[in-house]
Order: C-alpha cells, then structure tokens, then sequence
C-alpha cells in the first residue's frame, strides 16, 4: 500500500524505522528485531540504505520480508550520494520485483573517503529519475526542521525543499528535533512557500547519554534544557534513562497529535522494547 494513501486515509499514523546490518554475520539479529516491531502493527516501516548502497542487498531483503512475510506496508530507502544512474534503476526495479511501492529518496552522508562517482548532486536529481522510471511510485524526501547543516541560512534550505517536491516528492519526514515549537515554526516557514505536501515529525527516542552527542554531531540538533536536565539526572542509571526517554518522546508525540501534527515517524533503532514502549504509551490516543 502507497504511503500517500494510508496518510490520507487514516486520522493518526504511527510509523518506525529499522537500518540493515552491516554485515551479513548481524543480518539474523536485525531480521529478528525488524519482525517484533513488525508485531506491534504499526502503519508502515522504513528501511535504511548504507552509504553508496553498502548494505543495499539487506534493505531489499528486510523491506521484503516485512511487507510478505508480516503483512507490514514498507518504505524502502535510496541514496545517491555514490551511486550512477544504472545503479539507480537497478535498484528501482529490484523493489518494484519485490512487491515495494514505497521509496525514501535521499542524497545520503558523503563518504569519508569522498564521493566514488558524480551522477548525482541532490536528492532533487534522485526524485526526478525514479519518477521517470516509475510515475506510479510513491516517494518520501527529508527535510530539516532547524536548516541543512551544509546551508548557510534555513531560506535557502527551503527553497531547496520546494524543488524536491517539484521533482515529484509524495510526503516528508523531518530529521530528528526535541522542542516541537521548532517543528511549528519550520511548517509556518514551508507552507508559507507553498510546500504543502504532508510532514511526518520524526522523533528519535533519546535512551542513553551518548545518543545526545552522537545527534547533536550527525544533525546539529538543539537539546532543549528539559532534555538536558533528564539526561543529567539519568544518565548513571540504564534503565531509568530507557524509560525517561521513551516518555520524552511520548510526550513529545502527544503535544504533537494535539496540535493536529498527527503522521508521527519514530527513529526505533533496531530496538523493539523502544518502540513496544512507545505504542504503550500512546495505544489509546492512536487507536
């Protein structure tokens, strides 16, 4: 089933996210994961995609089993930051083979050994081509509610933003952010532009200290002070920090719902107790 259609159809949405192993020794664990959080039956589930396609076989295969085998709607992530445009179609109609109608199209991180080939610039590029290859295919880009770190100014991130949804661009998941008057203010920017195709907030559950700087580092996101106290205040004690920061989230996903913000993306992280915590939490706000 096409993401669009199921946003559409339903008032509240509660989605989470998996990332293949890197290897194929770690491929048994991460099966086992995707599938119990497959169990909590949540709308859909995406799939990440390693940097220059490392990993692109398992995201094919996880993707695949969670939509055949558990009946789970998939969103299938592409990158492009090392990839050729045969590349690109190749794995295009590997996921159309496979059943999956769903693409996150994305430029992706650079590798630190720099970029292998230059077919692609931006993740616009990626949009443009996988509907020329197939109009039917429903596609999900990002957006940044605090700026791209690579923008100078959050305008021209924008701007960038209007041109992926030109190219084709079905819905949008947020990065990660934790004080959702940024995510308020960042949908007055866009809509005032003209963006006004769904927003999906993504919301990283926050369960031990080192996920704090590893965020602010990957996504420059602001750690609000409240985050900052019960980091402080938890951080010594494993399963006090897992639960505070399932109940950030909660929280964060309720304000969020009450605010008619209601197509939540949860960042789960391989990690079914988190995301069996959250559906929890909000089982009778969703239902």
């Amino acid at each position: 089933m096409k993401i669009r259609d199921i946003i559409k159809d339903k008032e509240v949405t509660l989605s989470f996210e998996v990332f293949p192993p890197k290897t194929d020794a770690g491929y048994e664990a991460v099966e086992k994961a995707a599938a119990e959080i497959a169990a909590l039956k949540p709308d859909f589930m995406s799939v990440t995609y390693g940097a220059g396609g490392g990993t692109s076989k398992n995201t094919v295969n996880i993707a695949a089993d969670l939509q055949n085998k558990y009946g789970t709607p998939v969103l299938a992530h592409l990158t492009c930051v090392s990839s050729t445009k045969e590349h690109v179609k190749e794995v295009v109609r590997e996921y159309k083979e496979k059943g999956i109608e769903n693409i996150m199209a994305l430029r992706g991180d650079i590798p630190k050994e720099g970029r292998i080939c230059y077919d692609y610039d931006h993740a616009m590029q990626l949009i443009y081509d996988i509907k020329s290859i197939d109009d039917s295919i429903c596609i999900g880009g990002a957006c940044y509610p605090e700026g791209h770190v690579e923008c100078a100014r959050q305008s021209e991130d924008i701007e960038h933003l209007k041109e992926k949804v030109a190219a084709g661009c079905d819905f949008l998941t947020t990065q990660m952010f934790f004080d959702n008057s940024t995510l308020y203010q960042f949908l007055y920017r866009i809509r005032e532009k003209g963006i006004d195709v769904p927003v999906l907030p993504g919301i990283m559950p926050i369960t031990n200290a080192k996920q704090v700087a590893r965020s602010v580092a990957l996504s420059g996101s602001t750690i609000p002070q409240k985050m900052k106290i019960m980091v402080d205040r938890f951080a010594d004690d494993p399963e006090k920090m897992k639960e505070a920061g399932i109940i950030y989230a909660s929280d964060q996903i309720i304000d969020l719902i009450s605010n008619g913000v209601s197509h939540i993306h949860v960042y789960s992280m391989n990690k079914p107790d988190i995301a069996a915590g959250i559906m929890r939490n909000l089982a009778t706000i969703i239902r």
